[in-house]
């Protein structure tokens, strides 16, 4: 039998153990959904069908992918996100609302890590300043 300290200390451990696999790794205050097992390489592939991913990922995370105007988007540039250098690609799109309406123009980075989309930021304002954006007529074209 275990003593009552002995027991203790087997659930303090087994606490600690638990609690490591819990904690913000993001850094930053760019937390954000994570998709991909991250090595954390700073060697990143680029991306080749970023925009095919963002496509099927805004596909179903918007409430109403249709109708979305004013659509752009930059081509990956490598910056660092979390303290890891990785491919970003900014976004900018004005989807409509739940009740039809048009919110607003939001901006978004992806983060991509071994080519494949991981996570969207959604407050992107550092990670996406001075990127060039083109046209992203793909999104304004997206169906349910």
């Amino acid at each position: 039998m275990l003593g009552a300290s002995a027991k203790f200390l087997a659930v303090a451990l087994l606490a600690g153990s638990l609690a490591a696999f819990v904690t913000d790794d993001q850094g930053g205050g760019q937390g954000g959904m994570v998709y991909t097992d991250d090595r954390g390489v700073a060697d990143q592939p680029f991306p080749g069908d970023y925009r095919a991913q963002v496509l099927a990922f805004l596909r179903t995370y918007l409430n109403n992918p249709v109708g979305i105007r004013d659509a752009a988007m930059a081509e990956p540039v490598q910056r660092t996100v979390g303290g890891r250098l990785r491919y970003v690609s900014c976004l900018r799109y004005n989807a409509r609302e739940i009740d039809g309406s048009y919110g607003g123009v939001v901006q978004r980075a992806a983060v991509y890590v071994d080519a494949r989309l991981d996570r969207m930021i959604e407050k992107a304002g550092d990670v996406c300043a001075g990127v060039a954006y083109a046209p992203f007529p793909e999104l304004e074209k997206l169906t349910r």
